[in-house]
């Protein structure tokens, strides 16, 4: 790979990770003025018709699929869009930005251990190592620092929502590795956004406070902007952008920068006037430390056999 290419995929990387922590903030300013079920809804409306333009100009059609791998594309793509956004903005309504941009890092070290479970193989030194490391960092935050809440089990209801909707991305996640082997991945995301537009008009037709065209009335004009950068910057372009990257670098390097999610997440948090403590801020850098550090290990460890065998 030439180094101009390489250059891109690690600019793409950083406006991947900047668009997707930043969502986090920008949709809890959101919420402020629309109902969770509204600002997902409009998000995946949003992110459908640029998709679906996207492919239109790509000319990028739909497979053929037997029934039983649609029903298998559709029933995970329900799990996984719409657990992890009606997970993290139900969520949001009841915890901080920087909170629920933590819990998502763990998504990455999560899907690894399920696929070590589906697997039947034990986690590597590295994967336990990082597990323990990054949980005491986002327990360090969520518990505010007081081990009695943690004996007592005692977490913010908005927490443990996201924590839910993080469980269900990263089953997504892993289940999506074999289903990229048969289904391109922009109509299989596309998919996605219209499994996610059902389950959301569902929740939305079985709740009379759920107004979806009064709320997007009623808004102002910098909530209808934060609703725009959801679904057009944090769901097509993160999504567009991921994929030029790990198509580039490879998963397990693109991997490295969703550990500046919540670094992305605080910077803009405070932009908006959100609080970001002191002890947000230690339980990013050890998040962040416990997921680089058996990583840039590994890296030195190559560096250092291949040196030897030259």
């Amino acid at each position: 790979m030439s180094r101009s290419a390489n250059t891109n995929a690690v600019i793409a990387l950083v406006f991947c990770a900047f668009f997707w922590g930043a969502s986090f903030p920008v949709g809890k300013h959101a919420l402020s003025e629309m109902h969770a079920v509204t600002v997902v809804l409009w998000r995946f409306v949003i992110a459908a018709v640029c998709l679906l333009a996207y492919a239109r100009w790509m000319n990028i059609r739909m497979p053929h699929l037997n029934g039983r791998q649609w029903w298998w594309v559709i029933g995970v793509s329900v799990i996984g869009v719409g657990g992890i956004n009606l997970g993290l903005f139900t969520g949001l309504e009841h915890t901080a930005a920087n909170n629920g941009a933590l819990i998502m890092a763990l998504s990455p070290l999560v899907t690894a251990l399920i696929g070590c479970l589906a697997h039947r193989q034990l986690p590597s030194v590295a994967q336990f190592f990082s597990l323990v490391v990054c949980l005491a960092g986002v327990l360090l935050v969520l518990t505010n620092g007081e081990l009695q809440r943690l004996l007592g089990f005692q977490f913010n209801q908005g927490d443990q929502m996201i924590f839910g909707g993080m469980l269900c991305w990263s089953l997504y996640t892993f289940l999506t590795q074999s289903i990229s082997k048969w289904m391109p991945m922009i109509p299989y995301t596309i998919v996605g956004m219209f499994a996610g537009i059902a389950v959301m008009l569902l929740l939305a037709f079985s709740d009379p406070q759920i107004q979806l065209l009064a709320e997007l009335h009623t808004a102002s004009a910098e909530v209808l902007a934060d609703v725009l950068f959801i679904g057009l910057f944090g769901t097509v372009g993160g999504y567009l952008l991921w994929i030029s990257g790990v198509k580039q670098l490879g998963a397990a390097t693109a991997s490295l920068f969703f550990n500046f999610v919540p670094v992305f997440s605080a910077l803009t948090a405070f932009l908006f006037g959100q609080d970001v403590t002191a002890l947000q801020l230690a339980g990013m850098a050890i998040v962040i430390a416990g997921l680089l550090l058996p990583r840039l290990a590994g890296y030195f460890q190559n560096r250092s056999a291949l040196a030897a065998a030259r």
